[in-house]
């Protein structure tokens, strides 16, 4: 997979200020909003009804997702679409909270991820809008792995909730949004579910490493073993300094090869990073990349992690020869 450019490593959330002078007051107008292109609708476009559901979603990977499940009855607008943007510390625009401000629904990712979109929400007030915080749906609080679209059962759950909060707020169309749930699960996700029953298998139990906790559900959900100490990813995904002790069990689990693949996040690249990265493939450990939002862009959810899913079997058919 082609490596997005790197960023500088993350420090923690930014606080925002929300003042009438802030940018992200709904007066401002010095900023102009991103939008999510819309995927074509996975079922027909026939409806009971010609309402469009007005979205906002914090990050692309589930507007993507909102986008297909909703087809020609949403319109779904993503604040985070730049690969190069850091969520954690994304600072609102004024054009954001136009978007927020004018949304029957809106979703949020939460457990710390993307702390400015509870401000943002809070600021723009919209009578009737319906919330998501994933993390309130999957039962995640502060500290908790937040990379829940990296897990293929927490996506299931999130897939469902989108339907059912889409048939609420337009209870005419509940057969069209039905239909698109079943054909977003069956045609869409279909090499996506493929290769994760695929690589659980064949790999389950193979021992990895990685850069940061981004991998941490994924390998969970593939029924990989992470050896990477738990304090070191999480260290690289806040952008603190990872220990003494930590990196020395890496160079350890690397230079004895005690991993067979090496997974890590080309958009949050760091000196260690990139060291751990250059003494695996001096070892002939497999390297494979995942990024944190949509690359590119305008890829659909599935595409992205199916080309991610992919790299990563090749790693391990290549580390394992199975």
């Amino acid at each position: 997979m082609r490596a997005a450019p790197s960023r500088p490593a993350r420090r923690h959330p930014v606080r925002l200020v929300l003042g009438a002078a802030g940018v992200i007051a709904l007066t401002a107008t010095s900023a102009c909003s991103t939008s999510s292109k819309a995927a074509p609708s996975t079922a027909g476009s026939s409806g009971g009804s010609s309402k469009v559901i007005q979205v906002a979603v914090a990050e692309n990977f589930w507007g993507s997702i909102a986008t297909q499940l909703g087809g020609d009855h949403v319109k779904v607008t993503s604040i985070i679409t730049n690969p190069d943007t850091d969520p954690h510390s994304y600072e609102p625009t004024a054009a954001d909270s136009r978007t927020v401000a004018g949304a029957d629904y809106a979703i949020t990712n939460g457990i710390g991820y993307d702390a400015w979109s509870d401000k943002l929400l809070a600021a723009n007030p919209a009578a009737g809008r319906t919330a998501l915080k994933v993390a309130d749906l999957l039962g995640k609080k502060e500290g908790d792995n937040p990379h829940q679209w990296y897990s293929a059962e927490s996506v299931e759950k999130v897939i469902d909730r989108i339907t059912e909060d889409y048939k609420k707020l337009d209870p005419a169309d509940i057969a069209y949004f039905d239909t698109q749930q079943q054909a977003f699960r069956t045609k869409a996700l279909a090499k996506y579910n493929q290769l994760e029953a695929d690589i659980k298998a064949r790999y389950a139990g193979t021992p990895i490493g990685a850069s940061e906790s981004i991998v941490t559900p994924l390998a969970e959900s593939l029924g990989l073993k992470m050896l990477t100490p738990e304090t070191f990813l999480d260290a690289m995904s806040e952008g603190t300094d990872p220990t003494a002790a930590d990196k020395a069990a890496i160079d350890q689990q690397i230079g004895g090869k005690q991993i067979k693949v090496y997974v890590y996040n080309s958009q949050n690249s760091t000196p260690d990073i990139a060291a751990q990265v250059e003494a695996a493939k001096k070892q002939g450990i497999p390297v494979a990349t995942v990024t944190e939002t949509l690359t590119p862009a305008n890829a659909t959810f599935q595409d992205w992690q199916a080309q991610q899913l992919q790299g990563i079997a090749d790693a391990l058919k290549a580390a394992t020869g199975k």
